[in-house]
């Protein structure tokens, strides 16, 4: 074996995203492309003096290219003098894995292979992100240092080492460098384990209860296979669509009512089980079903927030909630309750890292069917449905009543959002600008029964360490704290994604049986009329309803 130095040339466009480098598995494919990324985060680490000798943590969702990355990344590690890497076997680490065994293993960090919920296969989309030494992803600083190296690179270095045997667990030697296969599960359970009450969730399904986990053939299908028919004692079958598959069935891997159709199906029927509940392509998000109801995110964050010490991972109570900007105030409203902070920021786990190391927030989620805790830095999909089996075994209580007690309580915040997807890039953020350009004049505006309270482009100052981010989506705020969020998203690979995030709280229990779209009608309108929304992207309706 020798290290050899590649020429190379940089190519246009490898700047990270709102959480990696996500693009098309053909530009992935493109000679030199992987490895002109890979070799910029070993030198912005080589820059920090943080790889020689250290351990690295490597594995990806199982989509399609995720086997062959895995390899030169490997050879590429070793020519850059890393000491030891964990790699899952088969290739296989969810997300919120990768993040546990860092944390575990006290590793320097972990390299992500996952384009998230996006569709797999040789036509689908491919991603790589970098997380540092806390487990979760890397900050601006890091990425933004990333992307210079990738403007300038010259050569990369690699090892001509042969394949390593991914499905045998044990170690072998590239160069000086240790590679052990390890299990994709075990630490991810042990952890799992600590956190809730299985012996309380066992005694629920000897009981008679029942339940269907959707894998969506991606990588949370192992997780949920061992842990929850495995351990928990579920009956074999109550996990579904468990075997990754590289192009995930061929169906796109995102838990919602629209992309797990079949399982809305199944617990709007006759023969619905007691609970339902999905998980993403890389394990990272979550959809909550009970019977005739999609549970939203927004609102699983405020009942997991509120009831907590269920758990007795959480027995103690919270510090804290950290939420994205677009996701909804319901979970501001139990932060009240509780006497405990919320904090609102930009879209992007990322941004709860310093909050959770900090210890100033315990929980964490996003409206895009993300939520976690300190337990990781990552948004964790298989720890959110334990959590909901954990509250439903300690109350007794179905899906159903226990949000609608929620409710009663709290008050519902009907909340939606609406994608208008692959639109075109310079008509989006033509858009954008428009819509800044009128933000001054918004306040004090009257729109129907509405009035402008505020009207900002969100800016976050990080409470830990004064990093500012700006340009983090508009929005438009209600006297009546109904809102109107609009923003380009970061996670798409073709074309541009505007999402369209709508709120409005409503306290009477009598009117907490609306359909979602009717209750938000009249702030649709608004941001159609403020937005131009329909004439600006060309598109009559929205690609995707959530």
């Amino acid at each position: 074996m020798t290290i050899q130095t590649i020429a190379t040339t940089p190519f246009a466009g490898q700047r990270p995203g709102t959480s990696g480098l996500r693009k098309k598995v053909t530009e992935f494919q493109q000679p030199g492309y992987l490895e002109n990324f890979v070799e910029a985060i070993f030198l912005t680490l080589g820059a920090l003096g943080n790889v020689q000798g250290r351990t690295l943590v490597l594995g990806g969702d199982g989509r399609y290219f995720n086997r062959d990355a895995i390899q030169t990344i490997l050879r590429m590690a070793a020519a850059h003098g890393v000491g030891r890497v964990l790699v899952g076997r088969g290739g296989i680490l969810s997300t919120p894995a990768v993040s546990c065994v860092i944390r575990k293993r006290a590793a320097l960090g972990g390299i992500v292979l996952s384009a998230s919920h996006n569709p797999g296969g040789p036509d689908g989309d491919f991603g790589i992100k970098y997380n540092i030494d806390n487990g979760g992803p890397a900050p601006e600083k890091i990425t933004d240092a990333i992307y210079e190296h990738t403007k300038t690179l010259a050569s990369y270095r690699i090892s001509d080492a042969g394949p390593v045997d991914l499905d045998r667990i044990g170690s072998i030697r590239i160069e000086d460098m240790e590679v052990e296969v390890i299990d994709a599960v075990s630490d991810y359970a042990e952890l799992m384990a600590g956190l809730f009450d299985f012996d309380a969730i066992r005694a629920l399904f000897q009981r008679g209860f029942t339940m269907r986990f959707d894998g969506m053939h991606a990588v949370s299908g192992p997780y949920a296979k061992a842990i929850i028919e495995g351990m928990l004692g579920a009956p074999a079958g109550t996990v579904v669509n468990a075997e990754p598959l590289e192009d995930f069935g061929g169906h796109h891997p995102d838990p919602n009512p629209v992309n797990a159709a079949e399982l809305i199906a199944l617990m709007d029927g006759p023969d619905a089980p007691d609970f339902g509940a999905a998980s993403d392509g890389d394990g990272d998000r979550n959809m909550i079903v009970g019977r005739k109801l999609a549970v939203s995110p927004s609102d699983s964050l405020a009942i997991i927030a509120a009831n907590a010490t269920a758990a007795p991972g959480y027995r103690g109570g919270i510090k804290g909630i950290a939420r994205s900007m677009p996701t909804s105030q319901a979970a501001d409203r139990v932060a009240a309750a509780l006497g405990v902070s919320c904090f609102e920021t930009p879209t992007g786990w990322k941004y709860f890292g310093n909050l959770l190391d900090a210890g100033l927030a315990t929980l964490c989620g996003e409206e895009s069917y993300g939520t976690g805790s300190m337990h990781i830095r990552e948004k964790d999909g298989v720890w959110a449905v334990l959590f909901w089996l954990n509250l439903i075994a300690a109350t007794g209580k179905s899906v159903n009543e226990i949000v609608q007690e929620h409710w009663a309580r709290f008050g519902r915040n009907y909340y939606s959002r609406h994608d208008y997807e692959a639109v075109d890039a310079a008509a989006a953020s033509a858009m954008m600008d428009d819509l800044r350009g009128k933000l001054a004049s918004l306040a004090g505006q009257t729109f129907g029964d509405f009035r402008v309270q505020l009207a900002d482009d969100f800016t976050y100052t990080d409470p830990v360490d004064n990093s500012v981010s700006t340009r983090q989506g508009v929005r438009i705020i209600m006297t009546d704290g109904s809102r109107i969020v609009l923003r380009l998203s970061g996670t798409g690979t073709e074309g541009a994604t505007v999402r369209l995030y709508l709120e409005r709280y409503e306290a009477d229990p009598a009117r907490h049986d609306l359909d979602t779209q009717q209750a938000l009608a009249p702030l649709i309108a608004i941001a159609e009329q403020v937005s131009a929304l329909k004439a600006r992207t060309g598109r009559e309706q929205p690609s995707v309803i959530t």
